[in-house]
């Protein structure tokens, strides 16, 4: 096989990138990532320099990592800036670094996309193979392979990667036929606190809009950048996202792109920006222009639990932290980042840092699961 690296999504043929990805998540969709660099999110000034590195074959694109050369580590919500200041501390120089992954999207997907038709596992080989050569080539400190798919992790634990945990708090539809029937599954006090939050939004006459993304018109995209903005802004942030990517969504993903609109009569409180495929929706920025009490629950949370039910979705993943989110029926998920460290003494050291890492996610996950609202895992976990 051929290696080739590209400096731009854009360069790259879309369907040839897309078969690499059947099925999966909408962020990996070619369309949304030269979004990304169309709208200014990334490439020249942002810290994050398109590097995709690609594999070739007699029939074409055989296989890639969606790859970015970093001289910083924001926007990735796997932190590393410790082992920066360590490198600095040690008169070692962490960045540049690669890192294999979406840009400011804490959803687990494919890092290593092979072609259907080829050895899964004799392709993610050679793709390994080739970025690592890369990021030799470019003396590179690291390579980060952030919330990598189950098949990624395997392959790249058989390199010798070092596997990083933490913990994300995921909704699982079990073919609940509505709300209430999810509700069932509650204790008696969780339920009730679930049907009082609904039942105070409700009762000030908040209503909800759904708005998939080919029907979206470039006045209601700017009322919920507006919203998102403002909240970014409330917290000492502006947000990652241009208002050019927004634009860009409906044309880029069509339905895949959906808005939750609160509105109370004629105006909107509210909105929820969410994404999804047929396999899980993907909840990623609010913004609200009063406080209604219960509204952001309600609108993030709530809404995207129907849309899950009323569409057959079988897994709510609503961003990252965020232990509020366990009493409304999310539960603590394992994600998984992999990391390559060239220094041999750094490597052993992070290495080490790891293990004793992971032994706290994993009491943590525990310590959670006894606050799960479902009167079946609770019993399970108290018996354990």
């Amino acid at each position: 096989m051929r290696t080739s690296i590209s400096t731009s999504f854009t360069d790259i043929d879309a369907a040839a990138w897309d078969a690499l990805n059947p099925g999966g998540t909408p962020f990996l969709r070619h369309a949304f990532l030269a979004a990304l660099e169309t709208s200014g999110c990334v490439g020249a000034g942002t810290g994050w320099q398109p590097a995709p590195i690609m594999l070739h074959d007699e029939r074409g694109l055989a296989a890639a990592a969606p790859a970015y050369v970093k001289t910083h580590s924001l926007g990735e919500f796997v932190f590393d800036q410790a082992w920066a200041h360590a490198y600095a501390q040690h008169g070692l120089t962490y960045y540049p670094k690669l890192v294999l992954g979406v840009p400011f999207t804490p959803a687990t997907g494919g890092r290593l996309l092979v072609r259907p038709d080829l050895d899964a596992a004799a392709t993610r080989g050679a793709l390994i193979a080739a970025i690592r050569d890369f990021a030799a080539s470019r003396h590179f400190s690291s390579i980060h392979g952030l919330f990598v798919a189950e098949e990624d992790r395997a392959a790249l634990a058989r390199d010798g990667w070092l596997a990083r945990q933490d913990v994300q708090f995921h909704w699982h539809n079990r073919g609940y036929r509505d709300f209430d029937h999810y509700l069932e599954s509650f204790t008696a006090e969780k339920r009730k606190k679930a049907k009082r939050e609904r039942r105070r939004v409700a009762e000030e006459g908040i209503g909800f809009e759904t708005l998939l993304g080919a029907g979206l018109g470039r006045e209601a995209i700017d009322e919920v950048y507006d919203l998102h903005r403002d909240t970014f802004l409330r917290h000492g942030h502006e947000p990652y996202l241009t208002r050019a990517f927004f634009h860009a969504m409906p044309a880029a993903l069509g339905d895949s792109f959906m808005i939750k609109r609160a509105r109370l009569r004629d105006r909107t409180l509210a909105a929820a920006v969410f994404f999804w495929s047929p396999a899980a929706l993907y909840g990623r920025y609010w913004g609200a222009c009063e406080d209604h009490h219960s509204l952001h629950f309600e609108t993030c949370y709530h809404q995207g639990v129907d849309f899950c039910i009323e569409r057959g979705i079988g897994r709510f993943e609503p961003g990252t932290q965020g232990e509020h989110k366990v009493s409304r029926g999310f539960v603590p998920s394992t994600t998984w980042s992999m990391h390559w460290i060239v220094d041999p003494r750094f490597r052993a050291a992070i290495g080490d840092y790891l293990r004793r890492e992971a032994a706290h996610v994993d009491e943590y996950a525990r310590d959670v699961d006894l606050h799960v609202p479902y009167r079946d895992a609770r019993r399970a976990a108290r018996s354990k």
